[in-house]
């Protein structure tokens, strides 16, 4: 499995309550190994894939740290090293109510720079799965990217699923550009509030089932609610999920993500599938940032 997307630093900054406009909120505040694209190849990884690997573009001050974070999950690096951006970071705002809900303030850096020099068709050697992150959608080089990747996967017969990663990027991109872009992606994974922007529908299986008309299956996470497995304009299954403690949300839907590829890949069916990323989802939003816990050495 190839994944391609967006290695990022994460700044966790865990308080609780209402943040205090103009003076100080108390916070725990720990820096975390995170991106999209990367947190689902290492959850892919920790459900069992037994080779994943991720392509992302990083500054060349963190490069060697987030190899290290890659490879102790399990994960084999290909980072290309920018020499002028540095990686991006996001700064994760989790208030530690009852919800765990985060806030994101990014900054994309090194990885909105990734450009079809980043992409080889050597990549896909041996991939029988290609991952996109959504993050590739939002500057114009990485667009270029996702179509090169896109055509040669295509050629190669390798099935491509795409996670859209944010309703907000999604609003600036426009709706038909993004239906455009994604054209030819065999499983689309958006959460419930992209679905809804992505469809103009509130209720999430109408939802679901519209995109699936456009998508040859549609996986939409729903939180705490589960998940929607569509496919050909009907929602399949409703699967339920995973009674969990939240400290923070960070990642949960990269977890389900991550999980869900993995276990497709080992032949599970996609009901299966979206049960296992509810698991995974469940040990996500118990523990500080996006990552699981790193392999055993």
């Amino acid at each position: 499995m190839l994944v391609v997307g967006d290695v990022i630093t994460d700044v966790v900054a865990r308080h609780r309550g209402p943040l205090a406009a103009g003076t100080d909120t108390a916070a725990a505040i720990r820096t975390l190994p995170g991106g999209a694209g990367a947190n689902v190849a290492c959850w892919a990884a920790r459900w069992g894939e037994a080779e994943v690997r991720m392509l992302g573009r990083v500054g060349a001050e963190a490069v060697e740290w987030h190899e290290r974070e890659l490879a102790a999950c399990g994960v084999r690096p290909l980072l290309v090293v920018d020499a002028e951006a540095p990686t991006g970071t996001v700064i994760c705002l989790v208030d530690t109510g009852a919800a765990a809900e985060r806030t994101l303030v990014t900054d994309s850096g090194a990885s909105l720079r990734f450009a079809p020099e980043d992409w080889s068709d050597a990549l896909l050697d041996g991939v029988a799965r290609l991952h996109l992150s959504g993050y590739l959608l939002f500057s114009e080089p990485s667009r270029a990217l996702v179509r090169a990747a896109l055509a040669a996967a295509r050629a190669r017969g390798v099935p491509v699923s795409l996670d859209p990663a944010s309703a907000g990027f999604l609003v600036r991109l426009g709706v038909d550009r993004f239906l455009s872009l994604t054209d030819g992606i065999d499983v689309l994974l958006p959460s419930r509030d992209e679905a809804s922007l992505l469809t103009g529908l509130p209720d999430a299986a109408d939802a679901a089932a519209k995109l699936s008309r456009q998508f040859p299956l549609v996986v939409a996470k729903q939180g705490a609610d589960g998940a929607l497995v569509a496919r050909s304009g009907s929602v399949l299954a409703h699967v339920p999920a995973v009674p969990a403690t939240p400290r923070d949300t960070t990642g949960a839907g990269d977890a389900f993500t991550g999980a869900f590829l993995a276990s497709l890949l080992t032949g599970a069916d996609p009901e299966e599938a979206a049960r296992e990323g509810c698991r995974a989802g469940a040990m996500a939003v118990e523990r500080v940032g996006g990552r699981p816990p790193a392999m055993p050495s």
